[in-house]
């Protein structure tokens, strides 16, 4: 068990600095102490309703980054070679929690979707693990088969299998936004590779008519899209969510309302806790804070491409990058749904909605990238 544990974790190899990037590691700590901050002050009140107890939420979600900032130091220092001789067992493991929320007794059923488990009374969702777990694996399989990059059959044919099993099994627990962004990830990834740029396109290509099947069999997804192209349609169903949250962030003003002071979090906008969460932030915020948050974010973008760029092991800068692209994804996904950019999504906003599974895999991530900065040159 000793042998198992030091070629997991090791503190040092002769590929790595002393010490990661520090701005990183800063921006990691900033942005998840800005989440808890924020979800505080937008859920205080919905806690006190439904549990009694305004500090419910944000103790859970305390403990989480508690238990992700851990992760974060486990996933900073483990030997990712070691990481890369366990991808099988992982990828499995991946799958058959993904199908859990299937089986009676352990899947919690909520709003027309089995999205989640519950353990011990903590409740999971399976499938932001895959955000981390297939990131990993097209990193590890497309940098092992470079030499064979261009052909589909003996290379290609796997990890696109794969990428399609996660699709498939997180699309029938009626998660669609999920599927579709891993989707869209993978095809990044893809194409980051170094794959035939036919093959990229032809997947680009057959994904637009898929998706818009997959929405048009479903009447919520349906409704949704309608009540985006026409915000009077259904006016107090699909389209009061996204509707209420393009008036709070009118109602923040220049400076924002202060930190605690925000009105529509209270009653007007449903579940502002989790993916309408930076209604909450840019109605106490104001335009100041929207433009602080961008800030911080394109610099953690900035700072995690650069590592991904000064990696001289390719699977490193795959997974740097395909990580890095997985968390500014779910952020530009999640603010365009507030602002009514985009239809409205199940996509959290990394480091600030609630969910101990996002916060958890975030910061893993985040770890992944902090070690591979001891990699990079």
């Amino acid at each position: 068990m000793g042998q198992f544990w030091n070629k997991g974790l090791r503190l040092k190899t002769d590929t790595e600095k002393n010490s990661f990037d520090h701005v990183w590691t800063a921006l990691t700590l900033l942005l998840t102490g800005a989440g808890l901050v924020t979800l505080y002050s937008a859920s205080h009140s919905f806690a006190d309703r439904w549990y009694d107890d305004k500090f419910y939420l944000i103790t859970r979600q305390s403990i989480y980054a508690l238990a992700g900032f851990l992760f974060f130091f486990i996933f900073s220092h483990i030997n990712l070679n070691w990481l890369r001789s366990c991808i099988t067992p992982v990828v499995l493991g991946a799958l058959f929690l993904c199908a859990l929320p299937f089986f009676p007794g352990i899947g919690v059923h909520s709003g027309g979707a089995s999205r989640w488990i519950r353990i011990a009374g903590w409740t999971i969702q399976p499938s932001e693990f895959v955000k981390f777990v297939l990131p990993f694996y097209l990193a590890h399989i497309l940098d092992k088969k470079q030499d064979r990059i261009e052909e589909f059959r003996g290379v290609l044919m796997a990890p696109v299998i794969v990428s399609l099993l996660f699709f498939i099994v997180i699309y029938l627990q009626n998660d669609f936004s999920t599927a579709l962004f891993i989707t869209v990830n993978a095809l990044i990834m893809f194409f980051l590779a170094g794959i035939k740029i036919r093959y990229f396109l032809s997947a680009a290509i057959m994904l637009i008519p898929v998706s818009a099947l997959l929405i048009v069999t479903k009447e919520y997804r349906l409704l949704r899209l309608m009540s985006f192209i026409d915000p009077s349609f259904q006016p107090l169903e699909a389209g009061f969510q996204s509707d209420a949250s393009e008036k709070a962030l009118r109602f923040g003003g220049f400076l924002g309302r202060g930190i605690g002071q925000g009105e529509w979090k209270i009653a007007n906008v449903p579940a502002i806790q989790s993916d309408f969460i930076f209604t909450a932030f840019a109605e106490e915020a104001g335009f100041l804070g929207v433009l602080l948050f961008v800030f911080c974010f394109a610099l953690f973008a900035f700072r995690g491409y650069r590592i991904a760029l000064r990696s001289s092991e390719l699977f490193c800068k795959l997974l740097c990058a395909g990580l890095v692209t997985t968390i500014i994804l779910q952020m530009l996904m999640n603010i365009s749904v507030v602002a009514r950019v985009i239809p409205v999504t199940g996509v959290p906003l990394p480091f600030f909605s609630a969910g101990g599974s996002s916060l958890i895999t975030t910061l893993v991530a985040s770890g992944c990238v902090a070690n591979i900065s001891r990699r990079a040159a």
